[in-house]
């Protein structure tokens, strides 16, 4: 594998520094494994190294002193990526690359990247004709979804008037993507839209003609013009990666904001604490293995200390031992670790046999029954309805589901959306799989940190390398693209492993 270019100066060190991890996100989404990802994002990274020294020194043979209009250095990095796979694809590497990716490659789509530049994307036309202190400023918060206190470090602005000063970055794209929209050569069809798709995205209150929308629908320029002249809504980081970026774009888009949230930039976990990149944001609590660790050996140490217990009092005391009461108005059933398993309860062994704990099921019973009907009697009594006998006399509740399931649809566009899966399970996992059923008979185009089958409605989407390890009570989480029509209901029928999952509210 070829190695990193060695920085020549510190800016050079520090782009390495601050780029690495979002060229090797986005190496990730467009190769089949992680070692193909590594590979792909040295090679672009050396790429766009070069590119960026002969730019350099273009600008000084030309003793102007300005620099020519480029994308700035992380969107040029991931153009870079982008190109090195079309190379791999031409020069026979491409089984190194996601199928959808190289299907995409020999799309119309991938050509105008590399065509004329009046055909070019207008986000990436945009993002270029500005110069790059407005541009860098732009993508570091609308797309790696940093927060503003950390752009305002990064670019050394006052971060008291770095959120004034996107506002005024954003009115400049949009101000750049309208000259290149009328730049752009187009039919009389489309002309004849152009003022009007100026006005309404011009405020938020307008609404769209009902003819604009038939229109937008239908043609793919005019409807990427209108995502970028449209600052309201939440739609601008979309629009940018999807333009700048092209394949996988929005897949990128989706983990660099996971990323941000979770304090995880330039590729380390806890910048967020360290730095305050999280300011303006409650601090969630980690537990890390020291915590856990301490918290088995506390469960370890209350379930002994209630298992040594006295339950050998008075009649009095059996009776309210029978009703499942505890001292503290408690039921002694909620004890937690110290219950049976429900395989144990559902043989007849468990669930009747003892007032107290699981640790001495039939030490409470020995002083009010004779030992030899106990069995029986334990029988008789787990058959009544829980509710009745008020602990653990009566029959346990059924056992809750080991995952839990958040399925939210993130944005959604005539014929298509983009959702998010986030998966919690109790227990830990050498690897999973997902599956759900779809009402609508939805489609998924493609899936990032996963990969999919679909069959009729029913998708199953399976752990990446890097993501199918997820310890006791983790968490997973994953996104798609998908295409529907008539209605985008919500899926259902979730299975984690092909055991039953719970959907969440």
């Amino acid at each position: 594998m070829p190695d990193l270019p060695t920085p020549q100066n510190a800016a050079e060190a520090a782009l390495l520094s601050e780029c690495w991890d979002a060229v090797l996100s986005y190496a990730d989404l467009c190769t089949s494994g992680s070692a193909s990802a590594t590979l792909l994002a040295t090679e672009a990274f050396t790429h766009g190294i070069d590119e960026l020294r002969a730019a350099t020194a273009a600008s000084k043979s030309t003793g102007t002193g300005r620099r020519a209009l480029r994308l700035p250095r992380i969107p040029l990095l991931l153009a870079s990526v982008r190109t090195v796979a079309a190379a791999w694809e031409t020069n026979g590497l491409g089984h190194r690359l996601d199928p959808d990716l190289r299907l995409w490659l020999h799309s119309d789509k991938a050509a105008r990247y590399v065509g004329p530049p009046l055909h070019r994307p207008l986000a990436l036309r945009g993002l270029r004709d500005m110069q790059e202190p407005d541009a860098v400023l732009l993508w570091l918060a609308e797309v790696e979804s940093l927060p503003m206190s950390a752009v305002a470090r990064r670019l050394g602005l006052d971060p008291a008037a770095a959120s004034s000063e996107l506002a005024q970055v954003r009115a400049l794209f949009r101000d750049r993507c309208h000259r290149n929209h009328l730049d752009t050569p187009m039919n009389a069809y489309c002309r004849s839209y152009a003022r009007l798709l100026d006005a309404v995205t011009r405020s938020p209150s307008a609404e769209t003609p009902e003819d604009l929308s038939r229109h937008l629908a239908r043609c793919v320029e005019c409807a990427e013009a209108a995502a970028c002249l449209r600052l309201h809504g939440g739609g601008l980081p979309a629009a940018l990666s999807s333009g700048v970026i092209g394949w996988g774009g929005l897949a990128y888009l989706e983990r660099r904001r996971r990323a941000a949230e979770a304090g995880m930039i330039g590729g380390r976990t806890d910048v967020a604490v360290d730095t305050g990149l999280n300011e303006g944001k409650p601090v969630r609590p980690r537990i890390g293995r020291t915590g856990i660790l301490v918290t088995a050996v506390l469960v370890s140490a209350l379930a002994l200390t209630v298992s040594l217990m006295p339950f050998g009092g008075s009649k009095g005391d059996d009776a309210s031992a029978a009703q499942g009461e505890s001292t503290d108005g408690q039921s002694l059933a909620d004890s937690g670790p110290s219950l049976p398993s429900s395989s144990t309860t559902k043989s007849g062994s468990g669930s009747g046999t003892g007032t107290g704990t699981a640790g001495s099921p039939a030490v409470a019973d020995s002083t009010s029954r004779p030992a030899g009907n106990s069995d029986q009697e334990a029988q008789g009594e787990s058959s009544s309805p829980a509710g009745k006998q008020g602990g653990v006399t009566g029959s346990p509740k059924s056992a809750a589901p080991d995952c839990r399931v958040k399925y939210e649809i993130v944005s959604e566009w005539p014929d298509g959306f983009q959702a998010t899966v986030t998966v919690t399970s109790t227990k830990a996992l050498a690897t999973w799989n997902l599956g759900w059923t779809f009402k609508d008979g939805q489609r998924v185009g493609q899936m990032w940190d996963g990969t999919f089958t679909q069959d009729d409605s029913h998708v199953t989407a399976t752990a990446a390398d890097y993501n199918k390890t997820v310890a006791a009570n983790g968490t997973f989480t994953f996104g798609f693209l998908g295409s529907w029509t008539g209605s985008n209901s919500a899926a259902r029928n979730f299975t984690l492993n092909k055991a039953s999952c719970q959907a969440a509210g």
